[in-house]
């Protein structure tokens, strides 16, 4: 007679393979990100003596498999500690991540802000001065004709580029006179 999970409702039968492995690529994953952190950063985490070490020779390491290989020794000493060690980490690097996805958006949206310009300048213009009263209009006119020619004529996008440094140096400055004026800063 074959067994199952039901036979024994009040038996702890523990993890699931499938769960025990999910549980070590989300350890492997996690080792990664470490290796991934540069040593000023990582050295700020409270991590345990073994696994610095464990991370500083798999960053010696340069072959492609020896390097995998290692990777998966690091993750082996990182499961024999309990979750709650690496909980704090997880945290660090969750912020980290959600901080990243902030500035990813942030320049997505000043990347829409040029196309939209170079687009319909005479529509979005007035809506970036309303936002950025400093803005040096002028300049910003030459540089939306500029790129206009560069695109029409398949010309390397350099006046492109100038738009985006520009708007994300307004941003930067208007960023910081928020901060300055009491942290209310104005959406985008």
């Amino acid at each position: 007679m074959k067994r199952n999970y039901t036979d024994d409702p009040d038996h702890d039968y523990g993890p699931t393979r499938t769960q025990q492995r999910r549980d070590a690529l989300a350890v492997l994953e996690l080792a990664q990100q470490l290796l991934d952190l540069p040593p000023s950063r990582l050295a700020k985490l409270d991590l345990p003596e073994d696994v610095l070490r464990e991370i500083e020779y798999t960053r010696k390491i340069t072959s492609h498999i020896a390097r995998k290989r290692q990777m998966g020794f690091l993750a082996k000493v990182m499961r024999k500690h309990d979750a709650e060690v690496f909980d704090g980490v997880r945290a660090a690097l969750g912020e980290n991540r959600e901080r990243q996805r902030q500035e990813t958006a942030a320049m997505h949206r000043l990347e829409a802000t040029r196309d939209k310009l170079i687009a319909d300048e005479d529509s979005a213009l007035p809506e970036l001065i309303a936002t950025y009263p400093q803005l040096d209009r002028q300049h910003l006119r030459s540089l939306l004709r500029q790129a206009r020619l560069e695109r029409d004529k398949n010309k390397p996008p350099r006046a492109y580029r100038e738009i985006f440094q520009l708007l994300k140096e307004l941003a930067a400055a208007g960023g910081d006179e928020a901060e300055a004026s009491g942290g209310e800063a104005e959406p985008s």
